[in-house]
């Protein structure tokens, strides 16, 4: 078992809770909260410790560790860090997206560490925090990666401001836990001798809530909602029920450090805490800013002089985005250039209090694009959102159109899109963040009379986001299209008067604006949109069906014969990639029954069914040396036990109970079912709950080296 490195990049999430004031009380509870501290546990004007933002992704924190292929039994939290944007509500819905960042070497027998991070919005609207992970994983060191970065921290040579005591109870994990994070080393004595402690321990953010309780209550009492920074290191474990303390120091206003202490050995169990807090009246400036919002966030729209464009850069500036007006100012064929449109969005921008800059730059040159993208950086700092939106209009008939005309609309939408984005690209990647968001058209899509030029730079600019979110995944930089059915100046000889009225650019403006944001969970997405109305385009890929025999060229003829199954799109899919597409041709060719022809398993195999294929499924190279017996109690209505005894290269399965299994394993049969077919991962099910292992739980991880299903 070795950590996965090309996790790194790779997107988690989105994961949804949906949470409310009980849980807020009940987490509360949990790190130690009672009459003394009240607003927490009351749900009369109750407030949340802002501790309870790593407390409510606990899902995310069991995919990074899964998805980096962590060793379960040596995985310690390592530190965290927690940067507030918004007060937290006492109920919701919160969505969490984020991805592994890094990977970190300590050496051998020193382990290593896998950092994390993840944004979480509210159904509200609100981007609420941003956790940053990193998990000490103890037994996984040595594969020759890089060492962590090292950072200085000092305490002041004083003492301290502030000193709280706290007495944890002897059974806090098991009221703890009740908040999500179940992970059996706070439960199980066993679990927590295999993983070399006497007895379970506390969980570490246990203890990171009574810390934070405590900082609260010293520096800015009453009021949690002012905290916009929490971070720590968990630099020792402690066993439940051993008494703790918080000492605090104020280095400014608004900043302190603190760390906790066992308060029985004098050790310390989280150190280099940094905690930092807002005003009230700051506070009352955040809270009055409500939904989606793009405060310190800086975007381009092309073509933004009028239109679509202009709508979109006005929205975003209300919305507290600083923008960069583009506009060329010239005709809807593309002759001429001006700077008065431009110029015109900007001033309205500033009038309404809002921040932008204007840019004239063509962007169907190179040096253009990079211009458009200079100015975001030079007037704002960075750069977070690029709206594609610049486009003329040259409509023929291809008989009648000439060379100047196709080149000319596709120099615009698509060469024109490839030159800003890519510069903008490599400033989102320094950031590790950005919303990239193409323009395509119904012509694109579907086609229109005489508009040739116009329809394939449309549909290229489909096919340009379908390969750039695979190549900005993991830069957390999300790329997705609109096709806008809107009236603008492009189109206003072509529609009627009243179908105009119902055409609105600012009907478009909320799915970008939405696609724009940090709630945007989604890349790769084709989006129509027109008069309020919504939907989702996709390429789909009917089964299809083998013509001739495997490996022989068919007639013609066999073809003609065949295009009602091939024409069919019965059960069409998508895929995400030209590879997965490949895979499901190959498929085809395979010796498997129909259900399972398409690519797709069966959606379920009975728990017998199962462990009849067992033997078949037993991969004897893979066992030298392995003397065990795995015992399965199924519960259910399919269920039932069996065993299975693997010895000298050899598998054999039995129904009933052995009378001393070296690993027991328990699920219901549904999940156990999942998991045989690939759809419920093994380490997800552990941590979830789903899987629970009795006896070595290392041999357990023998188990999907040895059968393949």
């Amino acid at each position: 078992m070795a950590l996965d490195l090309d996790s790194i990049g790779k997107k988690i999430g989105p994961l949804t809770k949906d949470y409310d004031w009980r849980d807020v009380v009940l987490y509360a509870l949990g790190v130690g909260a009672g009459f003394d501290d009240l607003e927490y546990c009351y749900e009369d004007k109750l407030k949340v410790i802002p501790s309870f933002s790593i407390g409510a992704v606990f899902d995310f924190l069991a995919q990074a560790a899964i998805g980096s292929n962590a060793n379960l039994a040596g995985i310690l939290h390592g530190e965290q860090e927690i940067v507030f944007h918004n007060a937290i509500p006492t109920d919701g819905t919160l969505s969490s997206t984020g991805a592994i960042t890094n990977i970190y070497d300590k050496g051998d027998n020193k382990g290593a560490l896998v950092l994390a991070e993840a944004d979480t919005v509210h159904s509200n609207g609100q981007k609420l925090f941003t956790n940053y992970f990193t998990l000490f994983c103890r037994k996984d060191g040595g594969f020759g990666g890089d060492p962590a970065p090292k950072e200085d921290f000092d305490f002041p040579e004083r003492q301290p401001d502030f000193e709280e005591d706290a007495q944890p109870s002897g059974d806090q994990p098991l009221i703890y836990r009740l908040s999500g994070d179940i992970f059996a080393l706070h439960v199980n004595p066993d679990f927590a001798k295999a993983s070399g402690f006497e007895k379970p321990i506390m969980h570490g953010l246990c203890t990171h809530g009574y810390t934070c309780r405590a900082v609260v209550k010293h520096l800015f009492p009453g009021q949690p909602e002012l905290m916009t920074r929490f971070k720590v290191r968990f630099s020792r474990t402690l066993y439940p029920g051993v008494p703790i303390k918080t000492q605090i120091w104020k280095i400014s206003e608004g900043k302190a450090v603190f760390r906790t202490l066992n308060a029985d050995s004098g050790e310390v169990v989280i150190d280099r805490g940094e905690v930092e807090w807002i005003s009230q009246a700051e506070a009352k400036i955040r809270a009055s800013r409500t939904g989606i919002r793009f405060d310190d966030q800086v975007a381009i729209v092309t073509g933004a002089g009028a239109g679509l464009g202009r709508v979109y850069a006005l929205e975003l500036a209300k919305r507290g985005a600083k923008v960069v007006v583009n506009d060329l100012g010239g005709t809807t064929d593309g002759s001429g250039s001006g700077q008065g449109p431009a110029d015109e969005v900007v001033a309205q921008i500033k009038a309404q209090g809002g921040e932008a800059v204007a840019s004239y730059a063509n962007v169907a040159t190179e040096e253009g694009g990079r211009a458009i993208v200079d100015t975001a950086v030079q007037a704002f700092g960075r750069l977070d959102i690029l709206i594609n939106n610049a486009g003329i209009l040259r409509d023929k008939t291809l008989a009648k159109m000439e060379p100047a005309a196709w080149d000319s609309v596709l120099a615009v939408h698509l060469v024109g899109a490839y030159n800003v984005t890519r510069p903008a690209l490599q400033k989102m990647k320094e950031t590790n963040y950005g919303r990239i968001i193409m323009t395509t058209s119904a012509a694109g899509l579907f086609g229109n009379f005489g508009q040739t030029n116009y329809s394939a730079a449309k549909l290229g600019l489909v096919g340009f986001m379908n390969t750039l979110k695979l190549e900005s995944e993991k830069y957390n930089v999300l790329v997705n299209t609109v096709a806008p059915v809107a009236a603008t100046r492009l189109t206003e000889e072509l529609l009627p008067p009243d179908l105009t009225d119902k055409l609105k650019p600012e009907f478009i403006a909320p799915l970008v604006l939405f696609l724009s944001s940090e709630q945007c969970p989604t890349s790769g997405g084709i989006y129509n949109a027109g008069m309020g109305h919504f939907s989702r385009a996709a390429i789909v890929t009917g089964p299809g069906v083998v013509v001739g025999k495997d490996g022989q060229v068919p007639e013609p003829e066999a073809v003609a014969a065949s295009m009602s199954a091939i024409c069919s799109i019965d059960q069409a899919q998508e895929f995400e990639t030209a590879t997965l597409f490949l895979g499901s041709m190959l498929d085809a060719f395979s010796q498997k029954d129909s259900s399972q022809a398409s690519g797709s398993k069966p959606a379920k195999l009975s728990v017998a069914k199962i462990f009849a294929k067992m033997p078949d499924a037993f991969n004897a190279d893979k066992a030298a040396g392995v003397d065990v017996v795995f015992q399965y109690c199924i519960s259910g209505s399919d269920g039932g036990d069996w065993f299975v005894t693997i010895k000298d290269g050899t598998c054999a399965v039995e129904q009933g109970k052995h009378q001393a299994p070296t690993t027991t394993i328990k699920m219901s049969a549904e999940d156990f079912s999942a998991m045989i077919m690939g759809k419920l991962n093994a380490m997800q099910a552990y941590t979830s709950g789903k899987l629970k292992i009795e006896g070595d739980l290392m041999k357990s991880q023998l188990i999907e080296k040895l059968f393949n299903f």
